[in-house]
Parts: structure tokens; sequence; C-alpha cells
């Protein structure tokens, strides 16, 4: 029978990956709190929130790219693009704010398709096209702050307060609105990468694409796919993140590149594709952002060392997740268990 037992899909769980992350969450969390009871305040933990939801977002789209064998370090560039479009689109171009902030989609969608074109219809290594991509929208992003009366180094701000709203939101006074998107969107991708046709086609891709060219799925498209996918939910990051700091800059999210794909390397996605997971992804970028948080905040950290415990997180997964699989290892376990 196809039906998983409870049974069978509880020990699935209690073996599975995203349970690891989940423990590692816990211990982070009794541990920050242990240390410093402040960390368990709603409005301190949520008001952290704000500094990491842009790689939560952009991290959940990511791993669709990641899992077809790409991989996407522009995403950070296209925040920064996105909020300036918005800024310039709005202050100087006299639009309506909802307006500039859907024509910041569409430009984003835009940049995620021609660097999808180049890695789907023409082959480029995307390591090579999206670091490409990464200095061309930054450079991009420049020319549209030198466009406006704004001194680009100021930022755009004046926002309205519709627009604020946005990140000023709370629902029962406490969940601030950018978590229940990033909640939303969480769930939109596990239920395309889990439960559709495309989801299935985008793993398939990723584990031989071949085989997934032969089957009759237009590979080169739906590859071009993931990269919009991740240049748009880059932009709704940047859209966010304006509204949070009232100002739209071009630099914005310059940094996001490596904690974005340490959230989904973290998550449990290969690099190689073929295999990954929305849930484990959204976990870790939480995982990362827990971390980056209670450092400074219970043991005195200072911010600019943050990125040393993220990395080294990083290369004890990647070491130990290739050392797990690798079949030496696995066979030595084995003999171990036998004597």
């Amino acid at each position: 029978s196809m039906k998983t037992t409870f049974p069978e899909k509880a020990k699935k769980f209690f073996t599975s990956w995203e349970f690891v992350l989940l423990l590692i969450l816990f211990a982070e969390i009794v541990i920050f709190a242990t240390k410093n009871p402040k960390f368990l305040m709603p409005r301190v933990l949520f008001g952290s929130l704000n500094d990491i939801i842009s790689i939560c977002i952009i991290s959940l789209f990511v791993t669709f790219v990641m899992i077809t064998g790409g991989i996407d370090i522009q995403a950070g560039s296209i925040v920064g693009l996105s909020s300036i479009v918005l800024g310039v689109a709005w202050q100087d171009g006299g639009m309506n704010i909802w307006a500039a902030v859907a024509l910041a989609v569409v430009v984003a969608g835009v940049c995620g398709a021609l660097s999808g074109y180049f890695v789907a219809y023409c082959g480029v290594q995307p390591m090579v096209v999206t670091l490409g991509g990464s200095f061309l929208f930054t450079g991009v992003a420049l020319l549209v702050s030198n466009l406006s009366a704004t001194e680009s180094y100021k930022g755009i701000s004046g926002f309205p307060d519709s627009f604020l709203q946005i990140s000023k939101f709370k629902l029962f006074g406490v969940i601030p609105c950018q978590v229940i998107i990033f909640l939303v969107l969480a769930v939109i991708a596990y239920v395309l990468l889990n439960k559709t046709k495309y989801g299935r086609m985008v793993f398939l891709i990723g584990v031989n694409k071949d085989a997934a060219e032969f089957s009759g799925i237009n590979t080169r498209l739906i590859t071009m796919t993931t990269y919009i996918l991740s240049g748009i939910s880059a932009a709704i990051a940047g859209i966010i993140l304006t509204s949070y700091i009232g100002t739209a800059k071009s630099d914005i999210g310059v940094t996001f590149t490596l904690p974005i794909i340490t959230a989904v390397v973290l998550g449990g996605t290969l690099s190689t594709g073929g295999k990954g997971s929305v849930v484990g992804t959204a976990l870790a970028a939480v995982v990362i952002g827990v971390l980056k948080f209670g450092l400074p905040l219970c043991f005195k950290v200072p911010q600019q060392y943050l990125d040393i415990p993220v990395g080294l997180l990083l290369l004890v997964v990647v070491i130990g997740r290739s050392l797990l699989t690798n079949p030496k290892v696995v066979a030595a376990l084995h003999q171990k268990d036998k004597k």
C-alpha cells in the first residue's frame, strides 16, 4: 500500500534533517534565553526577525534554483535594485506607491529571467552568470539612484504611511506583518515544490536533466523560471526592507549572498541538485537568524564577527553531510556495528 502509517511517518520525521535543525534551533533558544532572559521577550524576538526576514524569504526560492543544480548569488543585488526602482519611480517618476511596488517586482522578474535565460538556453555556468548578474544589477541600481534628485548616499525617504504599514502592522499586536508574509510565501513555496507538477519537474531536472528532457519536460523553460522566482522573491524582500528602514537605497542587500546560500545548503539542499526542501531552508534561515541575533545580545559578540560562526556552521554541516553520505564512511560505520 502507498499510504504511510503514522509510526512510519513519525520515524521518518525523527530521522529527518529538518528534525535535526529543529533541535539546533531549540538548543539555540534555550542557551540564549538562559544567558539573557530578555531574549525571549516577543518584542525583542520579533524585532530581531526584521534583519533576517529578507534572507528567509529569498532563500525559500533560491532553493528551487539549487534543486535544478544551479546557484543564485545575484539575489542580494536585486534587493537593492528593487528598492531603488521603487523609490525613484515613486519620488521622481510620480508613480502611485503601489504601482511603483509592482514595477519593482516586474524589474526583478526581468533580471531573474535574463540570468535564467543565459543559464538555461545558452548553457553558461550559473555561478558565472549570477556573479556577473550581481555586478550588473548593482551597477544598474546605482544608475537608477543617480536618476533621482536625491543624492544616492542619502537614499529616498518620506514614504506614505500606507507603505510603511507593511513593516509596522502587527497581527494581534505581536506578530509583525513581515513574519506573516514569510509564512505565506513558505506555504506557497512548499506547495509549489511538493504538491504540483512544476515542483516534480524541478526535482527531476536536478536529478537527471537528460531524463527530464526525454520525458517531455521543457527543461530550459522550467530552469529559467526558477531564476525568475528567485528574482521576484528578492524584490519582495527589498520592498519589505525599504518599508522597514523607511528608506530606498541601492545597496541594501549586498551582504545577503552568503547567508542566503548558507540557509539553502544548511537546509539540506544539495548544491549538485536533485535534493532539497523548503521546510529545511526555512528552518535553517531561522537558525542562522537566531544565531546572528543571539550572539551579540547574550554573549556580547561584536557584529562584524558574526560571519565567522555562520561560516563555521556551514562548513561543519557540509563536511559532516558529505562524510555521512560517503560510501566508505558508511561501510566503516557498519563494520563497527557488526563487531
